[in-house]
């Protein structure tokens, strides 16, 4: 570990990291712990001007939980829930359409669909409803629900449904110009009894780093990242970074990296843990940064840093994430999202122009192989000549 902190095996890795070119797992560790956190964020944002320049951008999006059943336990998630009486297992056809259109009217373009991780597996009650409505799974359910989004609304889909296969992919690939899975962590000692992702099957990380391959052999656009602060090492992030650059280097499909901080709540498992410091959340996505280099759309939430969202554009993020001008952050309901005037304003002070993308970024969406025949006219519609959303279209 000594070797690691000399100032000259720092003073190397961020000359790599700033010349993109490369780092190995050792240089990644030996900013991760040692690198001086001014010069690491300088290096950083050095990397994104070069490339993305001085652009943020993010989604307007409206979010449908379409179910908060979910067959894990995670310690630190609120989203999820057991079948209670008096409570609909899952939205009905015409709430996730009533939803829908009150984000269209309000000139968003997102429709992102969350959900928990296969609740028919365990539930009777989901597998009851799921069959009075003709299906047998949530994500059969789920790709008719994007289905009917798109086609009554132009919302682009883009869903987070948990693990998937080849099948469900292709499917939901017919309606969703993106998709998404975090990998949170590829470690697999966060499994362990007590730890964050006990009792949480679908969290494996061979199981998610599957779904992620096979949305890149579909040439699905695809988002993924990590959730810091439930208890990894500074190894264990590196490595996650370092698993998550490998898929993308074999696949070319990873079209935005998150990097989310644990925030406690009152009600989880994990109330007492600590949280990750602001700090440690810049450290993180500057390391990203210069292990994905510039053309990396990285994003970390402006609701769950608060009134220093700002200060993240320093470590070298280059947007914001899906922002709801009509509904709440299902995933974190006690962190508002900021006002979009406030986003561009407070963007503007550190020096950003702030644009609207869609649900695909604009590298990704003028490449053939991730939109479909049937997505390509919708998508048209909602963009510009540049590839960002139009300011303004007549049927949004």
């Amino acid at each position: 570990m000594a070797e690691i902190a000399t100032p000259c095996r720092v003073d190397t890795a961020l000359e790599r990291g700033r010349e993109e070119r490369g780092l190995s797992r050792a240089d990644a560790l030996c900013l991760m712990e040692a690198g001086p956190l001014d010069a690491l964020i300088e290096a950083a944002a050095a990397v994104r001007n070069r490339v993305k320049g001085r652009s943020v951008s993010y989604s307007k999006k409206v979010f449908i939980p379409l179910t908060h059943l979910c067959r894990d336990y995670c310690g630190y998630c609120t989203f999820r829930a057991d079948p209670q009486a008096g409570v609909q297992p899952y939205m009905l056809p015409d709430e996730v359409l009533r939803v829908a259109e009150a984000g269209r009217r309000a000139g968003c373009k997102e429709a992102l669909f969350s959900l928990g991780d296969q609740p028919e597996r365990v539930f009777p009650e989901a597998r009851e409803f799921l069959r009075k409505l003709g299906f047998d799974r949530t994500l059969e359910y789920l790709a008719a629900m994007c289905e009917l989004v798109l086609d009554r609304t132009g919302l682009l889909p883009h869903s987070n449904p948990g693990l998937m296969g080849a099948d469900d992919l292709r499917r939901l690939q017919e309606t969703n110009v993106s998709a998404g899975l975090m990998l949170e962590s590829s470690s697999a000692r966060l499994l362990r009894a007590g730890g964050p992702h006990w009792k949480a099957p679908d969290k494996v990380p061979s199981l998610r780093i599957r779904t992620i391959e096979t949305a890149g052999r579909l040439s699905m656009a695809f988002t993924t990242g990590m959730l810091i602060g439930i208890g990894e090492t500074p190894e264990e992030r590196v490595d996650t970074l370092l698993t998550i650059q490998a898929i993308h280097e074999q696949y070319g499909h990873v079209q935005e990296l998150i990097v989310q901080p644990f925030r406690a709540k009152p009600d989880i498992r994990m109330a007492q843990a600590p949280e990750p410091s602001t700090e440690e959340l810049e450290r993180t996505i500057a390391v990203a940064r210069l292990i994905f280099g510039g053309e990396m759309n990285i994003q970390s939430p402006p609701n769950l840093l608060a009134k220093d969202y700002p200060d993240l554009l320093k470590a070298g993020i280059n947007d914001w994430g899906g922002i709801s001008p009509v509904t709440k952050d299902f995933i974190n309901p006690e962190a508002a999202w900021p006002q979009i005037s406030a986003l561009s304003a407070r963007s503007a002070g550190q020096g950003f122009v702030l644009r609207e993308r869609l649900a695909i970024y604009p590298e990704f969406s003028t490449r053939p192989q991730f939109v479909n025949a049937r997505l390509q006219p919708h998508v048209r519609r909602l963009q510009g000549n540049d590839g960002y959303a139009r300011e303004r279209c007549e049927t949004c």
